[in-house]
């Protein structure tokens, strides 16, 4: 990994690599620039007299710093591994332990306390800290811990080395350690960058964290590859207001915030007048129109002429929220719904759906300009051999595929067979070239009449009414569905009113009306699915899901056991009787 740093060096030691907010204003710094300062972050790291492949983690938020951190000790031959910030305190102290971390790169003292409360750290010899008060003892603040100055060198050359150890994000039970070498990262990043090209004047914003695998590989190594600039955004609470300051070209984000986005679209257009709303959706089907003749899958019409028009008018202001540049935007992680990828790519939006997963680096298919369909998760990457099992699993081969699970023989025996498939767990189907997720080896809900019933579909479906937020689908062994639902609170507020509630009283949530109103919202938005798919029952709440009450992983995949756990008398209650 060192050797791409030093190449990108030599290259273009005066463009600019990363661009990050410091001191009120946006900061810039060059690939030369940033070559010093991982020398600085080197001659630290040997002077902790650390041998070629023991554990380092860091547990920061994204910047220069995590980057720095990151290629130093790969090109020391140390293996990073990557911590999510906003991980729960007790699981960033397992995997510290587990991985059997000898040195913690931390941004904040309290994070550190945390961490520390739940023990079993006595195998790391250094944590450093970017801030906060330190004992002077094995904690030592950044500042302080770096020497002024130090030789960028690349000491590790072999790309079949260990180079880092991602923990899953462990929807269900503890996360498993997936072991990832130079090369696979590298050649993911290579492999990816052939399906959709980036140029050195192309700008990242990198908002996912560095710790998810589809930001290292595809919003970091691979501008790297590109010599392309990364501008880190001040965290997710900021992201807005990034986008608009950035004006980025390339996005690499996962379903959630285009969901978000075409949630508060279509909620601001519910209260204007009905030419406008008419307009709106006349332009994302002509936009759509437009996209599947370029895609040789549609005939013109004469009006498209009106498009550039409409476009400029009503499109614009929703893909300034964007930043209003973007020329290309990649999702993976999850599911994006089809409605959402419609009305962005109606909108003019180059939206491109991918898939993968932490064991092969991340990325298998991505879509491609030329090659788009929206429904799906696109073509194979080179070097990519993807079948289906007997029962329909995914089984993937790649050069990007992990060496297994740290410590865990057991499971990395399960996931990757004797002939060296990984099998994913995901269920797929393949129509011509590209291929289509169609659900999850083990994610369905069978209920007591044995009608197997996929969750995601159905949340997917549930959330695309701008008053469901979030969605949770429950009823197995049950006799019928039911649903934990998340209301988003400018339109619980409207709905309220109309029902003649306290939007401001939480006992209003649980009114027979309130149920009432929402499963009939529901039915219309399942209209679409077999009988056995209706709701008969749901709980509301206003209370959202996020990282830090334990309810979503960091990449936003819900935790279903968590949730279950969470809201278990309410489910209890829905089947009484």
């Amino acid at each position: 990994m060192g050797g791409l740093l030093r190449e990108r060096v030599a290259r273009s030691p005066e463009a600019i690599a990363y661009r990050f907010h410091e001191g009120g204003a946006w900061q810039a710094l060059t690939w030369k620039q940033l070559a010093a300062r991982v020398g600085r972050f080197q001659a630290a790291l040997r002077a902790e007299g650390l041998a070629p492949g023991s554990r380092v983690a860091v547990m920061l938020p994204n910047g220069p710093d995590w980057v720095c951190f990151d290629l130093a000790a790969l090109s020391l031959g140390l293996v990073v591994v990557p911590l999510y910030r906003g991980d729960r305190p007790d699981n960033a102290a397992y995997v510290l332990e587990h991985a059997g971390a000898c040195l913690l790169l931390a941004d904040a003292a309290e994070c550190w306390e945390g961490v520390v409360r739940h023990g079993g750290l006595a195998g790391l010899r250094r944590v450093v800290l970017t801030d906060g008060d330190v004992d002077g003892g094995r904690v030592q603040r950044l500042d302080r811990w770096l020497p002024a100055h130090g030789e960028f060198r690349v000491e590790c050359s072999d790309g079949d080395a260990l180079a880092s150890i991602v923990y899953t994000s462990g929807t269900t039970g503890r996360p498993k350690g997936v072991m990832l070498s130079h090369h696979n990262l590298l050649w993911n990043a290579a492999a990816a960058e052939c399906m959709s090209p980036v140029a050195p004047d192309d700008l990242f914003l990198s908002f996912l964290p560095l710790s998810h695998t589809l930001e290292r590989t595809v919003g970091y190594y691979l501008p790297m590859l590109a010599g392309a600039t990364v501008a880190f955004s001040r965290g997710i609470e900021h992201l807005a207001d990034d986008l608009k300051a950035v004006r980025p070209t390339l996005l690499v984000s996962v379903p959630r915030v285009f969901e978000r986005t075409a949630s508060a679209v279509r909620g601001a257009l519910a209260g204007r007048p009905a030419p406008l709303r008419w307009a709106f959706e006349a332009t994302v089907a002509l936009g759509w129109r437009d996209f599947e003749r370029q895609q040789g899958r549609a005939a013109g019409t004469p009006l498209l002429m009106l498009l550039p028009l409409l476009r400029r008018v009503l499109a614009r202001p929703v893909l300034e929220r964007l930043g209003g540049r973007l020329r290309l935007a990649i999702c993976g992680g999850a599911a994006l719904p089809p409605t959402v990828s419609r009305l962005f790519i109606g909108l003019g939006l180059p939206l491109l759906q991918g898939y993968g997963l932490t064991e092969a680096s991340p990325v298998l298919t991505v879509n491609t300009l030329d090659a788009n369909r929206p429904d799906s998760v696109g073509l194979a990457l080179p070097d990519v051999e993807l079948r289906l099992s007997g029962e329909g699993e995914l089984l993937a081969r790649s050069p990007g595929l992990m060496a297994g699970y740290w410590r865990d023989a057991d499971a990395s025996a399960t996931a990757l067979d004797a002939d060296g498939w990984l099998h994913t767990g995901d269920l797929a189907a393949q129509r011509g070239r590209h291929w289509y997720i169609t659900g999850r080896l083990k994610d369905i809900i069978v209920l007591a009449n044995g009608e197997k019933v996929p969750p995601v579909d159905i949340e997917h479906a549930l959330m695309r009414d701008p008053l469901i937020h979030q969605a949770m689908l429950v009823g197995e062994g049950r006799p019928w569905l039911a649903a934990v639902l998340v209301l988003q609170a400018e339109s619980w507020a409207l709905l309220a009113r109309e029902l003649g509630l306290d939007p401001r009283d939480e006992a209003a949530l649980a009114e027979p009306q309130a149920e009432k109103a929402v499963l009939a919202r529901a039915e219309a938005a399942l209209h679409a699915f077999p009988g056995y798919a209706r709701l008969r029952r749901v709980h509301l709440t206003l209370e959202e899901w996020t990282e830090a009450n334990g309810l979503l992983t960091a990449t936003h995949k819900l935790r279903r056991s968590q949730c279950l756990a969470r809201y278990r008398a309410a489910i209890e209650g829905f089947y009484e009787g």
